[in-house]
Protein backbone atom coordinates (compact mmCIF):
# COMPACT_ATOMS: atom_id res chain seq x y z
CA UNK A 1 0.00 0.00 0.00
CA UNK A 2 1.40 3.41 -1.01
CA UNK A 3 2.05 5.92 1.77
CA UNK A 4 1.44 9.50 0.67
CA UNK A 5 3.40 12.21 2.46
CA UNK A 6 2.41 15.84 2.08
CA UNK A 7 5.52 18.01 1.96
CA UNK A 8 5.40 21.77 2.42
CA UNK A 9 8.21 24.28 2.99
CA UNK A 10 7.77 27.88 4.07
CA UNK A 11 10.85 29.33 2.31
CA UNK A 12 10.93 32.53 4.38
CA UNK A 13 10.57 30.90 7.82
CA UNK A 14 13.34 31.83 10.25
CA UNK A 15 14.83 34.60 8.11
CA UNK A 16 14.29 37.19 10.82
CA UNK A 17 16.24 35.27 13.45
CA UNK A 18 19.87 36.07 12.76
CA UNK A 19 19.13 39.73 12.05
CA UNK A 20 17.45 40.10 15.45
CA UNK A 21 13.82 40.55 14.32
CA UNK A 22 12.50 37.67 16.47
CA UNK A 23 10.41 36.34 13.60
CA UNK A 24 9.55 37.04 9.98
CA UNK A 25 5.80 37.71 10.17
CA UNK A 26 5.15 41.13 8.63
CA UNK A 27 8.82 42.16 8.51
CA UNK A 28 10.20 40.13 5.59
CA UNK A 29 11.31 43.21 3.62
CA UNK A 30 13.14 44.57 6.64
CA UNK A 31 14.79 41.19 7.22
CA UNK A 32 16.02 41.08 3.62
CA UNK A 33 17.33 44.66 3.90
CA UNK A 34 19.30 43.60 6.98
CA UNK A 35 20.88 40.76 4.99
CA UNK A 36 18.69 37.84 6.04
CA UNK A 37 19.08 34.63 4.02
CA UNK A 38 16.62 31.73 3.64
CA UNK A 39 17.20 28.88 6.08
CA UNK A 40 14.12 26.67 5.66
CA UNK A 41 14.99 25.16 2.24
CA UNK A 42 18.36 24.03 3.59
CA UNK A 43 16.74 22.53 6.70
CA UNK A 44 14.17 20.71 4.57
CA UNK A 45 16.86 19.23 2.29
CA UNK A 46 18.87 18.21 5.34
CA UNK A 47 15.91 16.27 6.77
CA UNK A 48 15.24 14.56 3.43
CA UNK A 49 18.86 13.44 3.07
CA UNK A 50 18.88 12.10 6.62
CA UNK A 51 15.61 10.29 6.03
CA UNK A 52 16.83 8.56 2.88
CA UNK A 53 20.08 7.65 4.63
CA UNK A 54 18.15 5.48 7.10
CA UNK A 55 15.16 4.45 4.96
CA UNK A 56 15.76 1.81 2.29
CA UNK A 57 12.27 0.87 1.11
CA UNK A 58 11.00 3.81 -0.97
CA UNK A 59 8.86 2.00 -3.55
CA UNK A 60 5.62 2.53 -1.66
CA UNK A 61 6.31 6.15 -0.69
CA UNK A 62 4.91 9.06 -2.68
CA UNK A 63 5.47 12.76 -2.00
CA UNK A 64 2.65 15.25 -2.62
CA UNK A 65 4.16 18.71 -2.66
CA UNK A 66 4.18 22.32 -3.88
CA UNK A 67 6.10 24.06 -6.63
CA UNK A 68 9.46 25.82 -6.32
CA UNK A 69 10.99 26.33 -2.90
CA UNK A 70 7.72 25.35 -1.25
CA UNK A 71 8.75 21.71 -1.59
CA UNK A 72 9.53 20.59 -5.13
CA UNK A 73 12.98 22.21 -5.32
CA UNK A 74 14.06 20.53 -2.10
CA UNK A 75 12.80 17.13 -3.29
CA UNK A 76 14.60 17.57 -6.61
CA UNK A 77 17.82 18.51 -4.80
CA UNK A 78 17.71 15.10 -3.12
CA UNK A 79 16.81 13.43 -6.44
CA UNK A 80 13.38 12.21 -5.35
CA UNK A 81 11.37 11.10 -8.39
CA UNK A 82 8.13 9.72 -6.97
CA UNK A 83 6.41 13.04 -6.34
CA UNK A 84 3.51 15.16 -7.52
CA UNK A 85 3.20 18.94 -7.46
CA UNK A 86 -0.38 19.96 -6.62
CA UNK A 87 0.06 23.67 -5.88
CA UNK A 88 2.38 26.45 -7.03
CA UNK A 89 2.69 29.97 -5.56
CA UNK A 90 1.73 32.81 -7.87
CA UNK A 91 4.66 35.11 -7.03
CA UNK A 92 8.35 34.92 -6.23
CA UNK A 93 7.71 35.54 -2.53
CA UNK A 94 5.38 33.22 -0.66
CA UNK A 95 2.81 34.26 1.93
CA UNK A 96 0.54 32.81 4.60
CA UNK A 97 -2.15 32.54 1.93
CA UNK A 98 0.14 30.30 -0.12
CA UNK A 99 0.58 28.01 2.87
CA UNK A 100 -3.18 27.83 3.44
CA UNK A 101 -4.04 27.32 -0.24
CA UNK A 102 -1.37 24.64 -0.53
CA UNK A 103 -2.87 22.79 2.43
CA UNK A 104 -6.28 22.79 0.78
CA UNK A 105 -4.77 21.12 -2.29
CA UNK A 106 -2.76 18.64 -0.24
CA UNK A 107 -5.90 17.54 1.61
CA UNK A 108 -7.56 16.70 -1.71
CA UNK A 109 -4.93 13.99 -2.29
CA UNK A 110 -5.55 11.87 0.82
CA UNK A 111 -2.14 12.30 2.37
CA UNK A 112 -1.28 10.20 5.42
CA UNK A 113 1.01 12.76 7.08
CA UNK A 114 1.88 16.40 6.43
CA UNK A 115 5.58 17.09 6.87
CA UNK A 116 6.32 20.81 6.85
CA UNK A 117 9.32 23.06 7.39
CA UNK A 118 8.84 26.35 9.22
CA UNK A 119 8.05 27.79 12.64
CA UNK A 120 5.01 28.47 14.80
CA UNK A 121 3.57 30.94 12.28
CA UNK A 122 3.65 28.27 9.59
CA UNK A 123 2.12 25.75 12.00
CA UNK A 124 -0.72 28.13 12.82
CA UNK A 125 -1.48 28.71 9.13
CA UNK A 126 -1.44 24.97 8.43
CA UNK A 127 -3.66 24.15 11.41
CA UNK A 128 -6.19 26.78 10.27
CA UNK A 129 -6.88 24.58 7.23
CA UNK A 130 -5.90 21.07 8.30
CA UNK A 131 -7.28 21.10 11.86
CA UNK A 132 -7.23 17.46 13.07
CA UNK A 133 -7.83 15.84 9.67
CA UNK A 134 -4.26 14.49 9.35
CA UNK A 135 -1.21 14.32 11.64
CA UNK A 136 1.53 16.95 11.37
CA UNK A 137 5.31 16.66 11.66
CA UNK A 138 7.36 19.86 11.74
CA UNK A 139 10.97 20.35 10.66
CA UNK A 140 12.18 23.23 12.87
CA UNK A 141 13.31 26.24 10.82
CA UNK A 142 11.55 29.23 12.37
CA UNK A 143 12.60 31.62 15.11
CA UNK A 144 9.77 30.66 17.45
CA UNK A 145 8.90 27.00 17.83
CA UNK A 146 6.79 26.39 20.90
CA UNK A 147 4.27 24.02 19.32
CA UNK A 148 4.37 20.31 20.07
CA UNK A 149 4.49 19.03 16.48
CA UNK A 150 8.17 19.80 15.83
CA UNK A 151 10.97 17.29 15.88
CA UNK A 152 13.72 18.68 18.10
CA UNK A 153 15.97 18.90 15.01
CA UNK A 154 16.24 17.61 11.44
CA UNK A 155 17.69 14.25 12.51
CA UNK A 156 14.82 13.65 14.90
CA UNK A 157 12.26 14.59 12.24
CA UNK A 158 13.88 12.16 9.78
CA UNK A 159 13.82 9.32 12.31
CA UNK A 160 10.21 10.02 13.21
CA UNK A 161 9.16 10.01 9.56
CA UNK A 162 10.93 6.70 9.09
CA UNK A 163 9.22 5.19 12.15
CA UNK A 164 5.83 6.57 11.11
CA UNK A 165 6.06 5.01 7.64
CA UNK A 166 6.95 1.69 9.25
CA UNK A 167 3.90 2.00 11.54
CA UNK A 168 5.93 2.01 14.74
CA UNK A 169 4.63 5.29 16.17
CA UNK A 170 1.24 6.34 17.44
CA UNK A 171 -0.74 9.52 16.82
CA UNK A 172 -1.88 11.78 19.63
CA UNK A 173 -2.80 15.34 20.53
CA UNK A 174 -0.22 18.10 20.00
CA UNK A 175 -0.56 21.69 21.19
CA UNK A 176 -0.35 24.46 18.59
CA UNK A 177 0.94 27.62 20.24
CA UNK A 178 0.48 31.18 19.01
CA UNK A 179 2.93 33.92 20.00
CA UNK A 180 2.19 37.60 19.38
CA UNK A 181 5.23 38.71 17.35
CA UNK A 182 4.53 42.43 17.69
CA UNK A 183 4.59 42.16 21.48
CA UNK A 184 7.56 39.78 21.25
CA UNK A 185 9.62 42.42 19.43
CA UNK A 186 8.76 44.89 22.19
CA UNK A 187 10.01 42.50 24.83
CA UNK A 188 6.71 40.96 25.96
CA UNK A 189 6.09 37.21 25.86
CA UNK A 190 2.44 36.42 25.23
CA UNK A 191 1.60 32.92 24.08
CA UNK A 192 -1.83 31.34 23.83
CA UNK A 193 -3.06 27.90 22.93
CA UNK A 194 -4.20 28.22 19.31
CA UNK A 195 -5.53 24.70 18.99
CA UNK A 196 -4.85 20.99 19.38
CA UNK A 197 -3.67 19.14 16.28
CA UNK A 198 -2.79 15.54 15.55
CA UNK A 199 0.89 14.84 16.06
CA UNK A 200 3.29 11.95 16.44
CA UNK A 201 3.76 10.67 19.98
CA UNK A 202 7.50 10.25 20.54
CA UNK A 203 8.84 11.97 23.71
CA UNK A 204 12.51 11.46 22.82
CA UNK A 205 12.35 13.26 19.48
CA UNK A 206 9.36 15.62 19.79
CA UNK A 207 9.73 18.84 21.75
CA UNK A 208 7.01 19.41 24.31
CA UNK A 209 5.10 22.65 24.24
CA UNK A 210 6.67 25.45 26.26
CA UNK A 211 5.12 25.89 29.70
CA UNK A 212 2.76 28.86 29.50
CA UNK A 213 2.21 29.47 33.17
CA UNK A 214 4.03 31.44 35.84
CA UNK A 215 5.85 29.23 38.31
CA UNK A 216 6.43 29.94 42.00
CA UNK A 217 9.07 32.65 42.39
CA UNK A 218 12.68 31.50 42.57
CA UNK A 219 13.88 34.97 43.54
CA UNK A 220 16.16 33.74 46.30
CA UNK A 221 18.00 31.41 43.92
CA UNK A 222 18.06 34.08 41.20
CA UNK A 223 19.69 36.46 43.68
CA UNK A 224 22.45 33.89 44.13
CA UNK A 225 22.79 33.54 40.36
CA UNK A 226 23.09 37.33 40.06
CA UNK A 227 25.82 37.32 42.70
CA UNK A 228 27.65 34.55 40.84
CA UNK A 229 27.50 36.44 37.51
CA UNK A 230 28.58 39.64 39.24
CA UNK A 231 31.68 37.78 40.41
CA UNK A 232 32.29 36.61 36.83
CA UNK A 233 32.06 40.20 35.54
CA UNK A 234 34.46 41.46 38.18
CA UNK A 235 36.93 38.60 37.69
CA UNK A 236 36.97 39.18 33.91
CA UNK A 237 36.87 42.97 33.39
CA UNK A 238 38.49 42.62 29.95
CA UNK A 239 35.74 40.28 28.69
CA UNK A 240 32.55 41.16 26.81
CA UNK A 241 29.44 39.35 28.10
CA UNK A 242 26.45 38.61 25.87
CA UNK A 243 23.32 38.56 28.04
CA UNK A 244 20.79 36.45 26.13
CA UNK A 245 17.00 36.25 26.31
CA UNK A 246 14.79 34.87 29.05
CA UNK A 247 13.34 35.71 32.42
CA UNK A 248 16.26 34.37 34.48
CA UNK A 249 18.84 36.39 32.53
CA UNK A 250 16.58 39.44 32.70
CA UNK A 251 16.35 39.11 36.49
CA UNK A 252 20.14 38.83 36.80
CA UNK A 253 20.72 41.84 34.54
CA UNK A 254 18.31 44.03 36.47
CA UNK A 255 19.92 43.01 39.75
CA UNK A 256 23.18 44.28 38.24
CA UNK A 257 21.47 47.54 37.13
CA UNK A 258 21.73 46.59 33.46
CA UNK A 259 18.75 47.56 31.29
CA UNK A 260 18.26 44.22 29.58
CA UNK A 261 16.20 43.34 26.49
CA UNK A 262 13.96 40.54 27.77
CA UNK A 263 13.66 38.76 24.41
CA UNK A 264 16.89 39.88 22.79
CA UNK A 265 20.66 39.80 23.26
CA UNK A 266 22.56 42.64 24.92
CA UNK A 267 26.34 43.16 24.97
CA UNK A 268 27.82 44.16 28.35
CA UNK A 269 31.39 45.34 29.00
CA UNK A 270 32.50 46.26 32.52
CA UNK A 271 28.84 46.25 33.58
CA UNK A 272 27.91 48.81 30.92
CA UNK A 273 25.77 48.24 27.83
CA UNK A 274 27.80 48.51 24.62
CA UNK A 275 25.17 46.89 22.39
CA UNK A 276 21.41 46.53 22.85
CA UNK A 277 19.19 43.91 21.16
CA UNK A 278 22.06 43.04 18.81
CA UNK A 279 21.73 40.85 15.71
CA UNK A 280 24.27 38.44 14.23
CA UNK A 281 26.09 41.08 12.17
CA UNK A 282 26.34 43.44 15.14
CA UNK A 283 27.70 40.65 17.35
CA UNK A 284 30.37 39.78 14.77
CA UNK A 285 31.35 43.46 14.63
CA UNK A 286 31.64 43.58 18.43
CA UNK A 287 33.87 40.49 18.35
CA UNK A 288 36.43 42.45 16.33
CA UNK A 289 36.69 44.99 19.15
CA UNK A 290 36.30 42.56 22.05
CA UNK A 291 38.22 39.32 21.32
CA UNK A 292 37.35 37.79 24.70
CA UNK A 293 33.64 37.03 25.01
CA UNK A 294 31.36 34.94 27.20
CA UNK A 295 27.74 34.02 26.40
CA UNK A 296 25.22 33.95 29.25
CA UNK A 297 22.32 31.57 28.49
CA UNK A 298 19.36 30.02 30.25
CA UNK A 299 17.34 27.07 28.88
CA UNK A 300 13.83 27.55 27.50
CA UNK A 301 11.48 26.13 30.10
CA UNK A 302 10.19 22.58 29.42
CA UNK A 303 11.91 22.39 26.00
CA UNK A 304 15.46 22.74 27.34
CA UNK A 305 16.93 24.49 24.30
CA UNK A 306 19.89 26.76 25.01
CA UNK A 307 20.77 27.35 21.34
CA UNK A 308 18.59 27.25 18.23
CA UNK A 309 15.32 28.59 19.63
CA UNK A 310 14.72 32.31 20.04
CA UNK A 311 18.43 33.23 19.83
CA UNK A 312 19.38 32.60 16.20
CA UNK A 313 21.54 35.73 16.39
CA UNK A 314 24.03 33.33 17.98
CA UNK A 315 24.81 31.80 14.62
CA UNK A 316 27.43 29.10 14.05
CA UNK A 317 29.84 31.85 12.92
CA UNK A 318 29.33 33.67 16.23
CA UNK A 319 29.60 30.56 18.41
CA UNK A 320 32.70 29.29 16.60
CA UNK A 321 34.45 32.62 17.15
CA UNK A 322 33.51 32.79 20.83
CA UNK A 323 34.10 29.13 21.60
CA UNK A 324 31.93 26.50 23.25
CA UNK A 325 34.00 26.73 26.44
CA UNK A 326 32.94 30.36 26.89
CA UNK A 327 29.23 29.58 27.30
CA UNK A 328 27.76 30.02 30.78
CA UNK A 329 24.37 28.37 31.36
CA UNK A 330 22.32 29.40 34.40
CA UNK A 331 19.04 27.96 35.68
CA UNK A 332 17.12 27.58 38.90
CA UNK A 333 16.89 24.04 40.32
CA UNK A 334 13.11 24.08 39.86
CA UNK A 335 13.52 24.82 36.14
CA UNK A 336 15.99 21.94 35.79
CA UNK A 337 13.45 19.59 37.38
CA UNK A 338 11.34 20.11 34.25
CA UNK A 339 14.35 20.39 31.92
CA UNK A 340 16.43 17.24 32.48
CA UNK A 341 18.19 17.60 29.10
CA UNK A 342 19.79 20.65 27.49
CA UNK A 343 19.23 20.80 23.75
CA UNK A 344 21.32 22.42 21.03
CA UNK A 345 20.34 22.88 17.38
CA UNK A 346 22.76 25.41 15.86
CA UNK A 347 22.02 24.51 12.24
CA UNK A 348 25.64 23.44 11.74
CA UNK A 349 26.33 19.71 11.98
CA UNK A 350 30.02 20.12 12.83
CA UNK A 351 29.26 22.55 15.63
CA UNK A 352 26.46 20.33 16.95
CA UNK A 353 28.92 17.43 16.92
CA UNK A 354 31.32 19.53 18.98
CA UNK A 355 28.63 19.91 21.63
CA UNK A 356 27.72 16.23 21.30
CA UNK A 357 31.28 15.11 22.01
CA UNK A 358 31.12 16.99 25.30
CA UNK A 359 27.98 15.11 26.25
CA UNK A 360 27.27 17.32 29.26
CA UNK A 361 27.31 20.97 30.33
CA UNK A 362 27.84 22.49 33.73
CA UNK A 363 24.80 24.59 34.68
CA UNK A 364 25.12 27.23 37.39
CA UNK A 365 22.22 26.72 39.83
CA UNK A 366 23.33 29.03 42.66
CA UNK A 367 26.26 30.99 44.01
CA UNK A 368 29.35 28.92 43.14
CA UNK A 369 27.09 25.91 42.77
CA UNK A 370 26.78 23.92 39.53
CA UNK A 371 25.09 20.81 38.26
CA UNK A 372 26.02 18.51 35.38
CA UNK A 373 23.23 18.28 32.78
CA UNK A 374 23.16 16.00 29.76
CA UNK A 375 23.31 17.54 26.27
CA UNK A 376 21.25 16.47 23.26
CA UNK A 377 22.12 17.77 19.82
CA UNK A 378 21.44 17.19 16.13
CA UNK A 379 24.12 14.48 16.28
CA UNK A 380 22.59 11.84 18.53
Amino acid sequence: MTVQIGFLVNPIAGMGGRVGLKGTDGVLKKAVMLGAKPVAPQKAEEMLREFYAISTNHRDLRWITCGGDMGNSELEAVDIKNKQVVYSPSGNTTSADDTKNACKKLLEHRIDLLVFCGGDGTTRDIFTIVDKKIPLLGIPAGVKMHSGVFGINTTAAAKMLHEFINERLTIGDAEIMDLDEELYRRGEWKVRLFGVAKGIVEPTYIQVGKACFESVSDDEVKDELAEHINDELEKHPEWLFLFCSGGTIDYIAKKLNIQHTLLGIDAVYQKQLVGKDVNEEQILTLLKKYPKVKILLSPIGAQGFILGRGNLQLSPAVINKIGVDNIIVVATPSKLMHTPILRVDTGDKKLDLLFATQGYLMVVIGYRLSRVVKLQTNSF
